[in-house]
């Protein structure tokens, strides 16, 4: 492929990008006025019901990028919505783990579903190395942006 016509799929990349970015943005936010929440709250309790068990509040900061005391203060508000409790953890009784509240979390669950009908057949005409290219992408951008999110906290932009 010639330097041009790659400089110009990487520029239409970099605008699809963005508009999906957004798009994203937009429908968090939507869901999260839905449920009551800040989207930075919802993404977090996406997060948690990903995690598989109870995490520290430490784990929350790494998991969303914010400070410990940022994140305590988002547990505190999922606690008052109802969304996690806070437990001790009985292998070691001074730690403090965050688990989600198991209706809650289902409900949460159904409500991905009945969004997220129809998810599956915007791939029904791509098979598996498609597939995997698409996952690949995900996973670097997810990488990608919790570099550019530390740098921006650290204020190395």
């Amino acid at each position: 492929m010639s330097g041009n016509a790659r400089s110009r799929l990487l520029a239409e990349l970099s605008g699809v990008s963005r508009r999906y970015m957004a798009s994203y943005a937009l429908f968090n936010q939507a869901v999260a006025d839905h449920l009551g929440l800040h989207p930075t709250d919802l993404q977090c309790l996406n997060l948690l019901t990903l995690e598989g068990g109870p995490v520290t509040t430490g784990r929350i900061a790494e998991l969303t990028g914010l400070t410990t005391g940022s994140a305590t203060r988002l547990v505190d508000r999922l606690e008052r919505a109802g969304y996690v409790v806070r437990e001790r953890d009985a292998a070691d009784r001074r730690k403090v783990l965050v688990a989600t509240v198991p209706e809650q979390a289902a409900e949460f669950g159904r409500l991905w579903d009945r969004l997220g009908g129809g998810w599956g057949e915007l791939f029904d005409d791509l098979d598996d190395s498609q597939l995997a290219v698409i996952i690949e992408h995900m996973r670097r951008t997810t990488e990608f942006s919790a570099k550019q999110v530390a740098r921006l906290r650290a204020g190395d932009v």
